[in-house]
């Protein structure tokens, strides 16, 4: 086995615990406590993919991760635990890294439209309950049928404004469409709109060619999500933009075959976010996804603090385990640890659930693939040390990757393209222009049946038509689409 071909670990007794890299698309768990060295593991396996030429994803919670993009400063325990393992071959550098943000203030600006991110994923965003989501699924339903494109926010506001002003014809072909549920799911889209939705959907969207990136030297780009403000502000949003991006990867990616190499490694970051509150359809699917899109070449990496934390289904699935230290304060603690210990294979040398609560900082129990696909047994191990950084870029070491970046001024840009919106704003202008047609015909129909004297009492054209415009500007949907007209931030509290 060439060492090209793989990624050390770490070492126990002078001999290397490797993860093969032809095996890295079978997935994997990073696992532990707090403070026990998860985001270190996650750091050196994304080094040695990049190394490998492998593009990576992660989203960095903390902002630690943010240090893969500078080398590593001398340090006389780094030197210690290199000599110890060894590593001869290592060397402090940085890693190619690409940063993102929703928000599009810390890193390159990254988007979806709503059409993109569909029904199922956006009911599980907005917390709506079975009828509102039945509801949600009329609409994308309905918009496809109208031809009407879906991109942000106000998109589907002005859609679900429409489907309330014509519920009593369309509720024959797609059943209720109660007004209650369509008030619950617009109050919804105000709340995500205040947690920053407005800045996730929208164009341009996300190619998926920039996360699979290599640098020039062959290197596999790190493209890493700031998710600091959003893991602690909307921490659906932030769970559902990365179902999304699994989702869309497992979509538009070609079958990859036996590949000796991962076509894109995934890391997910507090990884119960995205099972707790998930209905059992979405588990469904997120399960199917992680089971399928192996053959496409990607890599799946779930980080958490507990095994317990993902569905058996989905950890049955994991490849690589690498297990931190437990802490055991109470029943349900110490319930986790035994839940843990069976998660790996049994060894006749180690006691592993003893073992989980004895590991110190930068120690794990490690259990990967062989060649043939085969778990090999757990060894306690010693993790390597990172090449690049522990702890974050200051503020203007980030500030100057992000200014030499490629993607520099890619995404920067809001396009604000023929949507929704905008093809019901012209329905509804046809709509008041025909009923002042119409007011003016029957005002001269009822001007020549009437006696002369009469007709100054009756409106005039001009009358009929401000009338007209203002019953349909005060309807639902008027009120929608004029409030930009009116200069008004109707929606908003």
């Amino acid at each position: 086995m060439e060492l090209g071909e793989t990624i050390l670990v770490g070492g126990v007794s002078g001999r290397p615990v490797l993860q093969l890299a032809r095996m890295s698309n079978r997935h994997g768990l990073i696992a532990g406590a707090t403070g026990t060295g998860k985001t270190v593991s996650l750091q050196i396996l994304a080094e040695g993919f990049s190394r490998l030429g492998v593009p990576v994803f992660a989203a960095d919670i903390k902002g630690d991760l943010s240090g893969l993009a500078a080398a590593a400063s001398p340090h006389p325990k780094i030197e210690e635990r290199v000599a110890s393992i060894p590593v001869p071959d290592y060397r402090a550098e940085p890693s190619p890294v690409l940063f993102w943000d929703l928000f599009g203030e810390s890193g390159h600006p990254i988007r979806t439209t709503i059409s993109e991110m569909g029904p199922l994923l956006l009911a599980n965003l907005l917390e709506l309950n079975e009828t509102q989501e039945g509801v949600l699924y009329a609409a994308f339903r309905i918009a496809d049928e109208q031809g009407l494109l879906l991109l942000d926010l106000k998109d589907l506001r002005a859609l679900l404004a429409w489907l309330g002003e014509h519920r009593a014809e369309l509720s024959q072909q797609y059943g209720n469409l109660a007004p209650a549920s369509l008030a619950a799911i617009q109050r919804r889209l105000l709340v995500l709109e205040e947690q920053g939705g407005d800045r996730f959907f929208g164009e341009p969207a996300l190619n998926l060619s920039d996360l699979m990136q290599r640098d020039f030297s062959g290197r596999g780009v790190i493209s890493l999500l700031d998710a600091t403000r959003l893991y602690s502000q909307a921490p659906r949003l932030y769970s559902a933009f990365l179902l999304w991006l699994l989702a869309e990867l497992f979509e538009e990616l070609p079958e990859a075959g036996d590949a000796p190499l991962p076509r894109l490694v995934f890391f997910f970051d507090e990884a119960h976010l995205l099972f707790e509150h998930a209905p059992r359809a979405l588990q469904d699917k997120i399960e199917q996804v992680v089971r399928l899109i192996r053959s496409k070449g990607v890599g799946v990496y779930f980080v958490t603090q507990s095994p317990t934390d993902v569905p058996d289904d989905v950890l049955g699935q994991l490849g690589l385990k690498l297990q931190h230290a437990l802490r055991a304060f109470t029943p349900k603690d110490r319930k986790a640890i035994r839940a843990a210990a069976e998660n790996f294979p049994s060894s006749p040398s180690l006691d592993v659930a003893s073992a989980l609560t004895d590991l110190g900082t930068g120690e794990a129990l490690v259990s990967s693939l062989d060649a043939k696909g085969r778990p090999q047994a757990v060894a306690r191990t010693l993790i390597v040390p990172p090449r690049s950084r522990i702890g974050p870029l200051t503020a203007d070491e980030r500030r100057d990757v992000v200014a030499r970046s490629p993607m520099a001024g890619r995404y920067t840009g809001v396009q604000d393209r023929d949507s929704a919106y905008e093809e019901l704003a012209r329905r509804a202008q046809r709509r008041q222009l025909e009923e002042a047609e119409r007011a003016r015909a029957a005002e001269a129909e009822a001007a020549a049946r009437a006696p002369a004297s009469s007709s100054s009492r009756r409106q005039s054209v001009g009358e009929a038509l401000i009338k007209s415009a203002a019953r349909s500007i005060g309807s639902q949907l008027g009120r929608q689409l004029m409030r930009g007209v009116l200069g008004a931030l109707l929606g908003r509290r």
